[in-house]
């Protein structure tokens, strides 16, 4: 049986996310959320296409680039604006949503992993059209990131 992610009601409907319990320690998971290379590799909405540009473990204040595409391709610039090593880190792109995760130890191999979009500061016209599919996207990542942690 595949796992699936939990889609969560915030309240407000500019913050939507999922959660996902992964069997691996928040140490394991942090290194590949942290790493912008390894977007490409667990992105759940296919819009991360590569061309990563940066760190290979962000940190608070990093910036970091990667190629996308909604259609047509373009350049996304996204500064590290929330990080606590192995329990949280958030990027803003230049729209000033986060795309933040949420790491919370269950057991020594077992953490809780949350992933949000928080477009509560970000221009509302920005954020219609994403807000739309976020969570979907977010569910599908969590359970890709799931999978290759688990597989190492």
């Amino acid at each position: 049986m595949e796992d699936k992610a939990t889609i969560l009601d915030s309240g407000n409907k500019w913050l939507v996310g999922a959660q996902l319990v992964i069997n691996a320690p928040a140490s394991e998971i942090f290194a590949i959320v942290s790493n912008p290379k390894m977007h490409p590799q667990i992105d759940g909405s296919k819009t991360v296409k590569g061309g990563i540009t940066g760190p290979d473990h962000l940190k608070l204040g990093d910036t970091f680039y990667m190629h996308m595409s909604v259609g047509i391709p373009y350049v996304m610039r996204n500064k590290v604006v929330e990080y606590k090593h192995n329990e949280v880190i958030g990027w803003r792109p230049l729209a000033r949503h986060i795309w933040r995760y949420e790491l919370k130890p269950i057991s020594a191999n077992s953490t809780l992993v949350t992933q949000w979009m928080d477009g509560r500061k970000a221009p509302k016209p920005l954020m219609r059209r994403e807000i739309r599919w976020a969570a979907k996207a977010i569910a599908k990542t969590l359970v890709n990131l799931k999978k290759i942690v688990e597989r190492h």
